[in-house]
């Protein structure tokens, strides 16, 4: 199969909740969020990456890992990225799925297959600002509200996730998300890191305090609100 695969992380503590899992970045996106710490990945995807590397990867690590996480970029932008999630599942995998929400459809097929077993959405911001947020103007929030609505049904375990970043972010758009999700499974308010590989430049964090101070703001909507990032709340 073409891959569109960009990279591989063959062991993480972080990427799956409670789980041991490798991590597969696939390239390209149909967001160009300035705060985006991926830019090659999102900009100047290659095609160099040896699909046999992952295959040998998932035939080894049976038994060792639990699952493989598919991120990005966006990868539902990706036709193979389901042949891989039906392999990792052949192979007795769990699967966690990284999206941007922009592709409600096929994350409905996805989910309606069996294929995904823990889903994290990127709610980028409040309704009224994702058009800056993503860097595209004129955006069409439409399938963005379907997808949250579809994740919000609770098909799979999920998280939905904003990373906090100044001047995109501030208190009054963060609880208005918490108002979107209202009831959601889990939210995570994500501290802003500069790799040093942006997208946009004029950014920075929120400072620590300020970020507790908006986890617990929202947590009348969302319960279970935790930072991450930062020292825990």
């Amino acid at each position: 199969m073409a891959s569109r695969i960009q990279g591989l992380q063959k062991l993480t503590l972080l990427d799956y909740p409670g789980k041991v899992a490798a991590t597969v970045f696939f390239g390209g996106c149909n967001f160009r969020c300035p705060f985006c710490h991926n830019a090659d990945v999102v900009l100047r995807p290659t095609r160099d990456f040896d699909e046999r590397e992952l295959d040998k990867l998932l035939l080894k690590r049976r038994g060792v890992l639990d699952g493989v996480c598919f991120t990005g970029g966006e990868p539902l932008m990706c036709d193979d990225a389901r042949a891989w999630m039906e392999r990792a599942k052949e192979l007795g995998y769990l699967v966690k799925l990284d999206t941007n929400g922009s592709y409600p459809e096929r994350l409905r097929r996805l989910l309606d297959a069996g294929l995904v077993d823990y889903l994290a959405m990127d709610v980028k911001n409040s309704p009224d600002a994702y058009a800056e947020t993503v860097g595209i103007e004129r955006f069409d929030l439409a399938p963005i509200r379907e997808s949250v609505a579809l994740i919000l049904q609770g098909i799979v375990p999920y998280e939905f996730r904003t990373t906090v970043v100044r001047p995109l972010h501030t208190r009054e758009r963060i609880l208005s998300i918490g108002e979107w999700i209202a009831g959601a499974q889990a939210y995570y308010l994500q501290a802003f890191v500069d790799s040093g590989n942006l997208i946009g430049d004029g950014l920075h964090a929120v400072e620590d305090e300020e970020m507790r101070q908006m986890c617990a703001s929202v947590r009348k909507y969302v319960p279970n609100t935790h930072v991450r990032g930062i020292d825990q709340d």
